[in-house]
């Protein structure tokens, strides 16, 4: 991965905004913790600025996680059309965004709305993912589950000819990650049993973001992106064990960027 980590900014004279403002659409009030997982994986990973769009009812929540995180809302507890604009606006501003952590029984139009009206670079998760099949997801990268895996394999019939026929990146999560573009796949098995603990999806969804903002290609953030995450998450259960929790992995993001280029 040093090729990929090299063409990550070291630059001494950069200043705020030049390596990437990332924006994440996502949360509810059964959820709030996963766009701001999203939110601070991308900042340990290189952001400058990462914003977050939620529902109402968890806008405080998921801005309390930390000082570090802007947190907007959305109007009411649940995505619907009624805040495509925000954001649409909020997109604008980006350099990425993240769409889906966190986000409970968004109106499918209201995600392929925002889907097809954003320009920049694309990480699609979660319960985005459903609906965002319907939509234009362009060169988006795509990080399902198990779960979401089977839907998709239900409209496309395999991964292969989802990301062949929609031009998207494939991040299929799982104890070895694959990653696909529709010519060629990946695997990454740099990881730990440890991180089949909750919200290490939403760490890798961020970290991704980061690396599209960052400037890299749809399928090189693909490829670091797992492994970036599963270093993080090898010397996060070196030091505890089976015992790790999402924030442990995001904290160990730089030290796993450093070490590895």
């Amino acid at each position: 991965m040093n090729d990929l980590l090299s063409e990550l900014s070291t630059a001494a004279d950069s200043e705020k905004g030049d390596n990437g403002r990332v924006s994440i659409v996502g949360g509810s009030i059964e959820y709030p913790g996963p766009p701001a997982l999203s939110g601070l994986a991308a900042l340990r990973t290189g952001t400058d600025v990462a914003r977050i769009l939620t529902s109402e009812r968890a806008v405080d929540t998921v801005a309390g996680f930390s000082p570090n995180l802007l947190a907007g809302r959305f109007t009411g507890d649940v995505l619907t059309a009624d805040s495509v604009s925000k954001a649409l606006t909020l997109a604008e501003w980006s350099d990425a965004v993240v769409i889906g952590p966190g986000l409970e029984n968004p109106h499918p139009d209201a995600i392929r709305e925002i889907v097809d009206g954003i320009d920049v670079p694309l990480v699609i998760d979660a319960t985005a993912i459903g609906a965002a099949l319907d939509a234009d997801v362009g060169t988006a990268v795509v990080t399902p589950d198990a779960a979401e895996v089977d839907a998709i394999e239900d409209e496309y019939g395999s991964l292969d000819d989802f990301a062949r026929e929609t031009e998207v990146v494939v991040v299929s999560k799982g104890a070895e990650d694959e990653i696909i573009d529709g010519e060629q796949r990946w695997t990454n098995d740099v990881g730990s049993p440890a991180m089949t603990v909750a919200g290490t999806g939403d760490t890798l969804a961020g970290i991704v973001g980061s690396l599209l903002g960052q400037g890299l290609r749809p399928a090189k953030a693909a490829r670091l992106g797992p492994w970036i995450a599963g270093r993080a998450g090898v010397l996060a259960a070196d030091e505890y064990g089976t015992g790790i929790v999402a924030t442990d992995v995001i904290e160990r993001i730089p030290r796993a960027i450093r070490e590895g280029r």
